[in-house]
């Protein structure tokens, strides 16, 4: 027996729209009829349906933006489930096999004939991919929200659903009170709004009414023994055959599905494309909104046949790996690596705080044949949490040669940040210090853990290591050597700094590290006789695979600050090294500690014939600054990001013959490497095709074979970046003069969008800070996109330091002297000028300032709610 449902009010729904609403009966496969409620956006002769199903207890309010944003052609079609949503009541448990038959009848009575894209969330993912098995002749893909299919090895269940499904609980949780139904829409952060949650609630008022809620939650077959078991297993092992694309959209911070189902569901569709909603939970699709778009640009390039990986220009064919120049120099017994703070290497290969080239190619060498045989081979992914050192470098290394991939997530993201990167990577092995193997068990990493820098065994297994470096070492020595990886197959994913957003990892090939390679070496014509001093954390394992050989100055790498004109001076006389790698806020330290130099420090520094800075922009007057401590350095300043570096490079005496231009100006593009700009529209978006025209502002795009190969688990972010196939948007924003030299002017998010148009922050910046009053400088956008009024927050001459990681400090108005001199030196027109005793920045490079915050705090002052109320 089943009870009607009565009509729903959908005009009071926030986001949906009644017309889309529409009731059918159907009759089952006993001849029963039954009438279902769904949500339908009624195109007919359809190139395509997207059948959207929506799991448990919510209903077809779920897909809302999905229907709005429907790919042109395509029908979308969002039943209430019979039992839920508005769809008629039962007053027996359907299971789930019966679900999956009622899903066909439906869709059978509706029309539906294919292609298909099935779309679903919790429990109707399993529903629409048993549809899916059951009618391949009809589907064209899957997408899937938060949801399993199986519970992974030694897994029980979903705490959470474990809860609801006990006996004594879920009558009362799930069908006497709505606890079950409104926890559902609670575990969103922050909050979904009431009106939204109460939509959800609305078909769910009374008992009667959330009886299905209860036998869903009943139908769960947790027990081997449990009538739906058999179905849900066939389902879960159905789809690894499926040989259609699938896209996965997930909310990582859900405390019901978590990673293990993410892996799960990878290991069953290993082809599927992903994207993690970092801070969406349960319900992705409320979480990050913006789902419904990412869809539709899927099924377009399915549609319009868009090859899944775009092509990018190919490196020279080559039989070279990351690891190589180790073979090259394998018998010789000059420096490779020099630990000026003696190190954490083993006594048994180290040798007066140096690694010759032949003992660091024997250690790889042997360490990528335990490491394999420990399980840790070909696609690994391997979390290095090492700090700088001979051990990390000899890791890197052997994991390269073992065909793994090293997961890179410095400790400036913060223990927080770290988890989610090394958590989404999906690690399967950590290799750690004491320190980072703590941090590892305090973020819960799963897979092998393995200790370095002399972790004795005992200590080792103390901290959750089952074996270290040394161990594996030694079993490596009479272990098979490993077979060389495809020069096409993962080696390295690198995560961002966060400076602009959540970091994210960015994957290489060997092919694609092994092309960086070459550039940097031919580049700056770097030879065997170079040394290497890396004070620059992305740097400072790559002196071998360079082959020159390298030292790391007795800093914290991840705290550029922390480096001084002798600690850099010390490094350089122990190595006896002639390039200099460090970001632009670690040269401001040695400028600034200059004075405490010996005669032998200033000696030592007299060598360097090569300075190179990167990670942000770098002042001429720091470069020229620079050459009082290194005379005989040709300061160059590489242009480049996580994604692509380097992609241009400029000298200092080249930025002194350069016209002043709006911007910094990071010189030519390499060899190999194209840049052009997508124009910005008034509202600051890039939608201009791309052009070398000299003087067009617009986001920066780069082409080259060294370009990453992708964002990891962020396909809609991967999907935007490349929209031009084989070019890689980089979110920078500059132009090209008429010499085809590129000038940065600012981050995208950071272009302010006035009533008269788009205005970039970098040259204003540039300007106000020549004046001698300030000592730093950000421009930012204040009121709502299109009609921002400009804002200069300066850092007061005399203030120090100007820069800091964290937020940023209270804001004033400037006294009206300063305030005038800002105006005049902005060339635009600036409604305020405001003073503050620091500008954030990130831990990574402490000096990409985080205008985001400061335009936050800015909008605060002049409305009222924070800071003096004086404007200037």
């Amino acid at each position: 027996m089943t009870a009607p449902s009565p009509a729903p009010d959908l005009a009071r729904l926030p986001g949906v729209d009644p017309a889309w609403s529409r009731r059918v009966t159907v009759a089952d496969s006993t001849g029963t009829k039954h009438e279902w409620h769904l949500l339908d956006n009624g195109v007919t002769d359809p190139v395509g349906t997207l059948l959207c199903v929506h799991g448990n207890p919510t209903w077809s309010y779920l897909w809302r933006r999905l229907v709005a944003a429907a790919p042109p052609g395509w029908r979308v079609i969002a039943p209430d489930q019979l039992g839920m949503g508005f769809s008629e009541r039962l007053t027996e448990l359907r299971p789930l096999a019966q679900r999956v038959a009622d899903l066909g009848d439906l869709t059978a009575a509706l029309g539906v004939t294919g292609p298909v894209i099935t779309v679903g969330h919790d429990w109707g993912g399993v529903i629409s991919l048993g549809w899916a098995l059951q009618h391949r002749e009809q589907l064209r893909g899957v997408v899937l929200g938060n949801t399993a299919v199986a519970m992974p090895p030694g897994d029980l269940g979903p705490a959470l659903i474990r809860l609801a499904h006990a006996p004594g609980v879920r009558p009362a949780a799930t069908v006497g009170t709505p606890l079950f139904v409104r926890a559902t829409t609670a575990l969103s952060r922050p909050a979904l709004p009431a009106a939204v949650r109460d939509a959800f609630a609305a078909p769910y008022a009374t008992a009667e009414r959330r009886r299905s809620v209860g036998d869903f939650v009943a139908d769960i077959p947790f027990a081997p023994g449990h009538p739906s078991r058999a179905t849900q297993e066939a389902i879960a092992e159905g789809i690894r055959d499926l040989d259609v694309p699938a896209l996965l959209l997930w909310g990582p911070r859900d405390p019901v599905f978590g990673e293990r189902y993410l892996a799960d569901l990878r290991g069953r569709l290993p082809h599927a494309q992903l994207h993690r909603y970092e801070g969406a939970s349960h319900l992705v699709t409320e979480d990050a909104p913006q789902y419904a778009k990412a869809i539709a640009q899927w099924v377009a390039d399915l549609t319009e046949g868009r090859p899944a990986a775009p092509s990018r220009p190919a490196a020279e064919a080559t039989d070279r790996h990351p690891w190589s120049a180790l073979t090259d120099r394998a018998t010789d017994d000059s420096p490779a690596v020099v630990e000026v703070a003696g190190g954490t290497g083993d006594g048994a290969w180290t040798t007066g705080g140096m690694v010759t080239w032949a003992g660091l190619s024997r250690r790889v060498e042997d360490l990528a044949a335990g490491l394999v045989a420990a399980g840790v081979g070909p696609g690994t992914r391997v979390g290095m949490l090492v700090e700088p050192s001979a051990d990390l470098t000899a890791a890197v290394y052997a994991v390269w040669r073992a065909g793994a991939v090293i997961v890179v997530a410095d400790k400036g993201l913060g223990l927080r940040g770290m988890r989610r990167a090394l958590r989404g990577a999906g690690v399967g092995a950590v290799i750690g210090s004491a320190q980072g193997l703590a941090a590892a068990r305090v973020m819960g990493l799963p897979g092998l853990r393995i200790a370095a820098g002399g972790v004795s065994p005992a200590a080792a297994r103390a901290l959750g290591a089952t074996t270290t470096l040394a161990e594996l070492e030694q079993r490596g020595t009479t272990a098979a050597s490993p077979a060389v990886a495809a020069p096409d197959a993962d080696c390295a994913v690198l995560f961002t700094s966060g400076a602009t957003g959540p970091a994210k990892g960015v994957v290489y090939t060997q092919r694609q590290a092994v092309a960086q390679l070459d550039l940097v070496r031919s580049t700056y014509g770097l030879t065997p006789a170079d040394r290497l001093v890396a004070a620059f954390a992305p740097f400072a394992i790559l002196g071998p695979a360079l082959g020159i050989g390298s030292v790391v100055p007795d800093i914290d790498v991840t705290a550029p600050g922390s480096l001084t004109a002798a600690k850099l001076a010390d490094a350089t006389a122990a190595a006896g090294g002639t390039v200099v790698f460090a970001s632009p806020a670690a040269l401001r330290r040695v400028v600034a500690t200059a004075g405490e130099l010996t005669d032998a420090q200033r000696s030592a520094l007299g060598g360097v014939r090569l300075l190179m800075s990167a990670g942000a922009p770098v002042p001429l007057s720091l470069l020229q600054q620079l050459r009082a401590v290194l005379p005989a350095a040709e300061a160059h300043t590489p242009y480049g990001m996580t994604e692509a570096l380097p992609v241009t490079d400029v000298s200092a005496a080249e930025i002194e013959a350069a016209d002043a231009g709006d911007g910094v100006c990071v010189g030519l593009p390499l060899a190999g490497v194209e840049v052009r700009v997508s124009a910005l529209t008034p509202t600051g978006r890039s939608e201009g095709d791309l052009t070398e025209v000299p003087g067009v502002t617009g986001e920066v795009c780069v082409r080259a074979a060294h370009v990453k190969d992708r964002y990891d688990a962020l396909w809609a972010t991967e999907r935007i970046s490349s929209r031009n196939p084989g070019w890689h948007r980089t979110g920078d924003v500059g132009h090209l003069d008429a010499e085809g030299r590129l000038w940065i002017e600012g981050r995208l998010p950071h272009v302010v969008t006035t009533a008269g148009g788009v205005v970039t922050p970098v040259g204003i910046e540039q300007r106000v800070e020549a004046l001698p009053g300030v000592s730093a400088a950000a421009v930012v956008g204040v009121g709502p996109a299109g009609a921002q009024v400009v804002a200069v927050v300066v850092v007061p001459a005399g203030t120090r330091p100007s820069r800091l990681p964290g937020a940023a400090a209270r804001l004033a108005p400037a006294d009206s002297d300063l305030a005038a001199a800002v105006r005049a030196a902005a060339g635009t027109e600036v409604a305020a000028v405001l003073t503050t005793g620091r500008l954030p920045v990130d831990i990574r490079h402490e000096s990409k300032v985080d205008r985001t915050a400061v335009a936050r705090a800015a909008g605060a002052l002049l409305a009222g709610t924070g800071g003096s109320r004086r404007r200037s």
